[in-house]
């Protein structure tokens, strides 16, 4: 023993360390604990040694992430069954800390699997391992735990967590990457209209589904050629889109609609929607446009997709006269840094063409067409008022007298003039049912001065030469049952 070096003992004494825990963990598993046993059992590895690979997404990511992951049990071992983790304090620790405290201080004990409830459709709902782990099989067949959570308080964000465990990092990696390729293939949002907000009635943060509009051409009325040349712009068949390519075309791009409060834009992008059946829709407004990063990198991963910014010119005001936005240099920046190969369209909205951002607009590749929706000729409201009172019945001389009174009106007037003529004969006593007859004098209440600022607030003509400021409404009438004509 004379001749032992300071090194050599140190290096003993670490052999006989590792030897006496190696003996413990075959003797008494994983530290005395059940939980951690369950892991290091089926794997063959402590926990100390065990590596493993996680995946970390948004909150709103987690059912993509469960469905992924029952793909791949149904895949590799559909025997498999999850089992859970208790104890208190679970909410603040990932995973593999969990593990840990289990082990080295008793904190978790086995229980029950923590299921929730999450959106994948607009009336559709799954139900989503909260947390939990599972005892599976890599695709080489060698043993992994993989264990999934969501709902991960850590950072500013909720996320979600899958992390897998196995004898090696390679083989972990592997499972990982076959569990992504199908939560993608599986995705819910794929081909869904979306809005980036706060669901409040599912919990979901970030992402709500919307039903996709169902609207017929002849439920817009633009000046003719209009909705042609959108449509020609906007919607295109996958043979197209393989033909341009083929020629060397670029995919992506810009629409920008403009135009007075009330007279459509956004009812002609409802429209365009119900068009692209198959297609990702995500809509960003308000508060939601802080979110334009997350937006765009989820058009990208999901196109075709179409990416809608309602009142771009809250943004986007011209730097010359308005103190510039950050949000305005990442929506140029998003809109550059999209491959010119991308199907991905960028669908804007405006009542303040004039005011907005010259880099937006004047550059190619961000807006490369701008189409005004403008206040309704006398054939247009003709058209409106006749849509509108669809099903009714229409006195041809009030018809004439109404649409030579209503110059300079939008579509919402003459469909808020349209409801209250039917609401006049409703109040009736006549006990007829409801018609157009009254439409004289729904003209008339609307155009007595005390109906002055509703006027306005429709765009009835009576506004200040610049027009009233849109009141937000967004797409909320989207998610309902889809009205004729030209929505604000």
């Amino acid at each position: 023993m004379g001749d032992l070096t300071d090194g050599d003992a140190a290096g003993l004494a670490r052999a006989l360390t590792r030897l006496l825990e190696d003996t413990r963990y075959r003797v008494v598993g994983g530290g005395g604990s059940p939980l951690v046993e369950r892991v290091t059992g089926h794997v063959g590895v402590r926990l100390a040694d065990l590596p493993n690979v996680a995946v970390s997404r948004p909150a709103w990511q987690h059912v993509n992430l469960h469905l992924g992951m029952q793909a791949y049990l149904r895949a590799y071992t559909p025997e498999a069954e999850w089992f859970g983790v208790a104890g208190a304090h679970r909410a603040h620790e990932d995973l593999v800390g969990l593990l840990a405290g289990a082990e080295q201080h008793g904190m978790y004990r086995l229980g029950a699997v923590d299921y929730a409830t999450a959106a994948a459709g607009p009336d559709r709902t799954v139900e989503v391992v909260d947390l939990g782990f599972v005892a599976t099989a890599a695709p080489d067949g060698s043993p992994v735990v993989v264990g999934l959570r969501g709902g991960l308080q850590m950072g500013p964000e909720p996320t979600c967590e899958l992390r897998v465990l196995a004898a090696d990092r390679a083989t972990a990696g592997a499972v990982r990457d076959e569990v992504e390729r199908l939560a993608s293939e599986h995705d819910v949002y794929r081909g869904a209209v979306l809005t980036f907000d706060i669901n409040e009635h599912y919990g979901n943060e970030l992402v709500s589904f919307l039903p996709r509009p169902d609207l017929a051409s002849t439920d817009v009325v633009l000046p003719d050629g209009v909705l042609e040349v959108i449509e020609r712009h906007v919607v295109r068949s996958a043979t197209r889109t393989e033909r341009l390519l083929a020629a060397g075309q670029h995919l992506k791009r810009g629409l920008l609609l403009h135009g007075a409060p009330g007279t459509g834009k956004t009812h002609t992008v409802r429209y365009l929607l119900g068009r692209l059946r198959g297609w990702t829709v995500v809509i960003l407004s308000g508060r939601a446009l802080r979110l334009l990063a997350q937006a765009t990198t989820l058009v990208r991963r999901l196109q075709p997709a179409v990416l809608v910014i309602e009142d771009v010119d809250l943004i986007a005001e011209d730097r010359g006269t308005y103190q510039s936005s950050p949000l305005l240099f990442e929506l140029l920046n998003r809109i550059d840094g999209v491959d010119a190969d991308a199907d991905v369209t960028f669908l804007l909205t405006t009542n303040r063409a004039a005011e907005l951002e010259r880099a937006l607009v004047d550059r190619p590749g961000r807006v490369d067409l701008a189409v005004e929706v403008p206040l309704p000729d006398a054939a247009a409201r003709e058209r409106l008022l006749r849509l509108y009172a669809r099903g009714l019945a229409l006195d041809e001389q009030h018809v004439a007298e109404v649409v030579a009174a209503t110059e300079g009106v939008t579509a919402s007037f003459i469909r808020e003039l349209v409801r209250r003529a039917v609401l006049h004969t409703l109040d009736a006593e006549d006990g007829g049912g409801p018609d157009g007859r009254a439409l004289p004098a729904a003209l008339a209440e609307l155009s007595g001065e005390r109906s002055a600022l509703t006027r306005a607030l429709l765009g009835g003509g009576a506004a200040t030469p610049s027009g009233p400021r849109e009141t937000r409404r967004g797409f909320s009438a989207v998610a309902g049952a889809p009205q004729p004509g030209l929505a604000p």
